[in-house]
């Protein structure tokens, strides 16, 4: 069976095993072989397996104060018991949250996935992570690209000079100069497109390799620029 991973919604933190049956019932499979905690936090329920964000008349996130994440934690671990999923992690931790995490749990994340790229380097959280045996996953390794830029308004990485000079160098895309960064800096990238061209791309970055001069060039550019800015839905600043 190929592998799968999946996240609980939002407004699903109150009902964890509930939602992961469903998902397991529309994709047809037994198991998961992971499952994330999407966001840290939880938000009106809207029904299981609903993902449209709740808002109140204002037109600002509803948050269920009555759920914390130690709570949502326990549940997810229950799933491990039942067989259900075979790991948990987490998204969109910081340091704090992740720490905590690590203070209540019985299953240790496995994973804690989170938007990292050259101008959102997030290096503390990432050796913090990668010190207690959690895998770091790049959720939007690019920046998000053209799709963030035109979305949010944020600055995409692929136009930096410096990043551009190696392209040039290893007769690369920068895209694929990125890429082969967060695979050094030992995190999981996980790009998509739409375009089969350049999904051919993502696969050709294991044929040459940046030196730590290189590596280092590249830790100069940090802007620390997060890209993926949900607060334009929600009303609310989560990361504030």
């Amino acid at each position: 069976m190929p592998s799968s991973f999946l996240q609980l919604w939002n407004s699903d933190h109150g009902n964890v095993v509930e939602a992961c049956k469903d998902s397991l019932k529309k994709l047809r499979l037994d198991y998961l072989d992971l499952y994330l905690v999407h966001f840290p936090v939880a938000t009106k329920h809207t029904g299981v397996g609903a993902t449209a964000s709740a808002l109140d008349e204002d037109g600002v996130l509803e948050i269920d104060t009555t759920i914390s994440l130690e709570t949502t934690w326990h549940a997810m671990e229950e799933l491990v018991s039942m067989g259900l999923v075979r790991s948990i992690g987490i998204s969109n931790y910081d340091i704090f949250l992740t720490r905590d995490c690590l203070a209540y749990s019985k299953v240790k994340p496995a994973v804690n996935q989170i938007e990292t790229h050259p101008y959102f380097q997030r290096d503390s959280l990432v050796k913090f992570c990668q010190k207690h045996g959690i895998c770091v996953t790049a959720h939007t390794p690019l920046g998000g690209a053209a799709a963030n830029s035109e979305l949010f308004g944020s600055v995409s990485c692929l136009d930096d000079p410096v990043l551009k000079n190696l392209a040039e160098k290893y007769k690369k895309t920068v895209a694929q100069v990125v890429l082969r960064w967060g695979i050094q800096r030992n995190t999981v990238v996980i790009p998509k497109t739409s375009k089969l061209e350049r999904l051919n791309e993502n696969f050709q970055v294991f044929d040459f390799e940046l030196t730590k001069e290189e590596m280092d060039l590249i830790k100069k550019v940090d802007r620390k620029h997060r890209t993926n800015q949900p607060a334009k839905f929600w009303g609310i600043d989560l990361y504030a």
